[in-house]
């Protein structure tokens, strides 16, 4: 009958031929996975270099442009 490396060829062509389908969704998925992890790797490195100073631009807000209508002033 059948020996154990030819069941396994078997298998492998079966494998193959029922994955074919998938193939694309299964590469493109690789792909997205791929370009996820380095986006993530790099922000952590980037993260980790203390040299680095972290800027977050703003503008500044006075109270009274803000409508809660406060004062400087401090109530006495």
């Amino acid at each position: 009958m059948f020996g154990l490396s030819e069941l396994a060829i078997v298998l492998v062509v079966v494998a193959v031929v029922l994955a074919v389908r998938k193939l694309p969704e299964l590469t493109r998925s690789a792909g997205r996975s791929a370009r996820i992890l380095k986006s993530e790797a790099r922000a952590a490195r980037d993260a980790d270099e203390p040299g680095t100073p972290r800027v977050i631009q703003g503008e500044a807000v006075r109270r009274e442009d803000h409508g809660t209508g406060a004062q400087d002033t401090p109530r006495a």
